[in-house]
């Protein structure tokens, strides 16, 4: 059964390795996955500067969000999930906490978790397409760390 809970510092390496194998699962070659691996590495900051909560099925992490909040705007800055786990509703789960975490931080607009402005591949389509997400398609913009 699938729970949230907070992610934890000692699984930034865990974690890491999550959001790169979620990452490549698109087909990605090795060199574009080179250019990712700094964006999407967790760092003891960003469990000190952000709110990080991962998705837990038996003992296995299966999905990680990561929501940077200021002000009235929201940061999806990370929403990976396991490639085995795709369209099982653990993104959709992550998400919607996401979305919670910044309304309740005081975010203007609860769509993309809060932002007028959320980074999300422009071309992402399914379950991942931002009209699924709640997301006017004028309020994602281009990833720039990892265009893609």
């Amino acid at each position: 059964m699938l729970h949230l809970r907070p992610a934890r510092p000692d699984e930034a390496e865990l974690l890491t390795e999550l959001c790169l194998r979620s990452k490549a699962v698109w087909g990605y070659d090795e060199a574009f996955m080179r250019t990712c691996r700094a964006e999407l590495t967790l760092s003891p900051a960003d469990f000190a500067r952000s709110s990080l909560q991962v998705a837990v099925e038996g003992d296995a992490v299966t999905g990680v969000v990561q929501v940077v909040v200021d002000g009235e705007n929201a940061d999806l800055a990370k929403l990976f999930i396991a490639p085995s786990t795709i369209r099982a509703g653990v993104g959709r789960a992550l998400f919607d906490w996401a979305a919670k975490v910044a309304r309740e931080r005081g975010s203007a607009a609860p769509a993309g978790c809060g932002s007028r402005q959320t980074r999300m591949r422009p071309r992402s389509t399914g379950a991942w397409a931002p009209s699924m997400m709640g997301l006017p398609r004028q309020a994602v913009s281009r990833d720039v760390f990892c265009p893609g």
